[in-house]
């Protein structure tokens, strides 16, 4: 007599890990390039560039949108599957995320780098968060809309 054994299918419920890396990547540099243009119409990308010994715009430019990819890649590949279901929740934690690296960054990390005062507040910490907004905002909507054509 011949037993048949049913083997269950298994379900994977969300984006695989390369489909998380790539919202991550594609959503970090398009948040990176509109976050750049404010940064660069502000006159902070030789700031940025001066973490890696230049001064040069180009090379903050180039700087800022690794750095662009490797936040991005972070909720991602870490979240996405859990937070960026859909598009009203994908921004809402784009600017959560935002604000997180706003205070991360420009209030905590850089300052401690250049030897300056640590969490000050001022016209162009709030352009930076207007900035670490954008780019959370276009993060989360693009990595929603990549991770929606996986499901």
């Amino acid at each position: 007599m011949t037993t048949a054994t049913h083997m269950p299918t298994v379900s994977h419920s969300g984006a695989t890990i390369g489909r998380r890396a790539l919202a991550g990547l594609v959503g970090g540099v398009a948040g990176g390039i509109a976050f750049g243009i404010l940064m660069a119409m502000m006159g902070m990308l030789p700031m940025i560039a001066s973490m890696v010994g230049s001064s040069s715009a180009v090379v903050g430019f180039i700087v800022h949108i690794g750095m662009s990819i490797m936040i991005g890649l972070g909720l991602t590949v870490i979240f996405g599957n859990l937070l960026l279901t859909t598009y009203p929740r994908g921004i809402v934690v784009g600017l959560g995320y935002g604000a997180v690296w706003w205070v991360l960054g420009p209030l905590m990390v850089m300052p401690m780098m250049f030897g300056m005062p640590l969490f000050t507040i001022d016209t162009p910490a709030l352009f930076s968060l207007m900035g670490h907004l954008i780019y959370g905002a276009i993060l989360g909507a693009i990595a929603v809309k990549i991770l929606k054509n996986s499901r």
